[in-house]
């Protein structure tokens, strides 16, 4: 059997209609135990401040979660040591939501002034992933089947049927950040209101991938 492999590509651009808040809490503290405790008792502080806002406390969804051994550096007789300061929690969390600039505000002005101080980051994504998934793997087939009959053509023969195709399912969350954290952060501490006037409009996700076709040729 005759074949020609060719590597189709899919481009789309896609509107975020998602919202994303990465919240991360840390916390240091001299034994092990209190360090979980700390950080069980922040997380569920955490869900209390977002629970006002329509959020179940389900919604916040763990990311990452570590504790690890902190160490301090420190000078004794004009020599630099180090001495075991705690064990650090480290809790990466995401909220998502659909967008509402409004909700947005009220919602990063509490976490801003809220005494756990968490770092967050602010994110825009799409809520039908799948669907972004299935409109590029059809695009690309498309191209490559377009790519093989100009091919075929040139050489004189006949594009037949698929033998194979070769797609790697790679994963992706289709995510787009306009602000860095520090940006956040910086503009919120200086709101007065009880909420922070949001007026951001996210630019189009960029989404491509590929699948390799092989096709018989007569």
């Amino acid at each position: 059997m005759r074949t020609i492999k060719v590597t189709g590509k899919g481009s789309i651009r896609i509107r975020p209609d998602m919202t994303r808040i990465t919240i991360t809490l840390e916390g240091i503290y001299p034994e092990y135990s209190e360090t979980l405790e700390h950080s069980a008792g922040d997380t569920n502080e955490l869900k209390d401040i977002l629970e006002p806002f329509g959020f179940e406390r389900s919604d916040l969804r763990t990311l990452s979660f570590n504790v690890d051994t902190e160490y301090e550096s420190y000078r004794e007789d004009d020599v630099y040591k180090q001495r075991f300061a705690g064990y650090k929690y480290t809790h990466q969390m995401k909220l998502e939501f659909d967008s509402d600039n409004d909700r947005l505000g009220r919602i990063l002005y509490a976490l801003a002034n809220c005494k756990l101080h968490p770092e967050f980051r602010l994110s825009y994504t799409v809520r039908d992933i799948e669907a972004v998934k299935n409109e590029l793997l059809g695009k690309a087939v498309a191209d490559s089947k377009e790519k093989a009959a100009v091919l075929t053509a040139a050489a004189g023969v006949s594009l037949g049927y698929i033998v194979s195709i070769d797609y790697s399912w790679g994963s992706s969350d289709y995510e787009i950040s306009p602000m860095s954290r520090g940006i956040i952060a910086d503009n919120l501490c200086l709101a007065k209101s009880a909420a922070y006037s949001v007026n951001i409009e996210p630019d189009d996700i960029t989404a491509e991938d590929s699948v390799t076709v092989i096709w018989s040729i007569e």
